[in-house]
């Protein structure tokens, strides 16, 4: 089965994930995060992407992106992925044994309106939903923990929203998503299926020529046929 297209547009906004290899953890230790942090802060020097929201997860990771030129979120997540890989296995001597993550990343466009601060919510409240925490601004992984250490800890590696924070943003992030809202992250997450109002998503589909994530999977039904009679053979 071909890969599915991905889209990567000059000042889209898009949510990007990946897991490790068999949802095993990536992260182990403070170690762990603070150097994938660093790889980040490279990355962001090397290729033309926007970190606006992420969060770091035991197995797993979020980001909201936006990058600057066409193609710069897949350059970027690219060379971050690769980076992590080849030190990781130097750092633990695993060279040889094995991925470190279960393929490439999984990404889906974001409407620049009420989504967009969805997405951001569903990101920055990951390790709250699952309970690893009490409070979502705890986590000290994400850009959530980053916003409020004003002035931001090195490496620096937010940048400004291109919609204003709406008003009492650690509030709004600690209140959980709509079944509404948490279905539909998850279908985009799981299809790769631009997120956003139905007119926005539908044209956005069909400009990126991502109509076929918006498909139930799977081979068509097959209508019930009358039986076959000895006149028919």
């Amino acid at each position: 089965m071909p890969r599915p297209k991905r889209a990567d547009e000059a000042n889209g906004i898009y949510h990007a994930l990946n897991r490790g290899n068999a949802r095993s953890k990536i992260f182990k230790k403070i170690a762990d995060y603070e150097a994938f942090e660093q790889i980040l802060a490279e990355g962001i020097e090397r290729y033309a992407c926007r970190i606006l929201s992420y969060q770091l997860m035991p197995n797993h990771w979020h980001f909201v992106l936006q990058p600057t030129e066409n193609g710069g979120m897949s350059n970027f997540l690219r060379w971050v992925t690769l980076t992590h890989t080849q030190r990781y296995h130097a750092h633990n001597g695993t060279s040889g044994e094995g991925h470190v993550y279960q393929g490439r990343f999984k990404s889906f466009p974001i409407q620049d309106d009420d989504h967009f601060y969805v997405a951001s919510r569903y990101v920055e409240r990951n390790a709250l939903q699952a309970e690893l925490i009490d409070r979502a601004e705890n986590w000290r992984w994400g850009s959530l923990w980053r916003w409020l250490s004003s002035p931001e800890p090195a490496p620096k590696l937010l940048s400004p929203w291109p919609l204003a924070r709406q008003a009492n943003w650690v509030d709004r992030v600690n209140e959980p998503l709509s079944d509404k809202e948490l279905k539909s992250v998850r279908w985009s997450v799981k299809r790769g299926s631009p997120f956003g109002d139905e007119t926005w998503v539908e044209s956005t589909a069909r400009r990126l020529d991502l109509e076929s994530t918006l498909r139930p999977r799977g081979r068509p039904r097959v209508r019930n046929l009358p039986a076959r009679t000895n006149k028919d053979s």
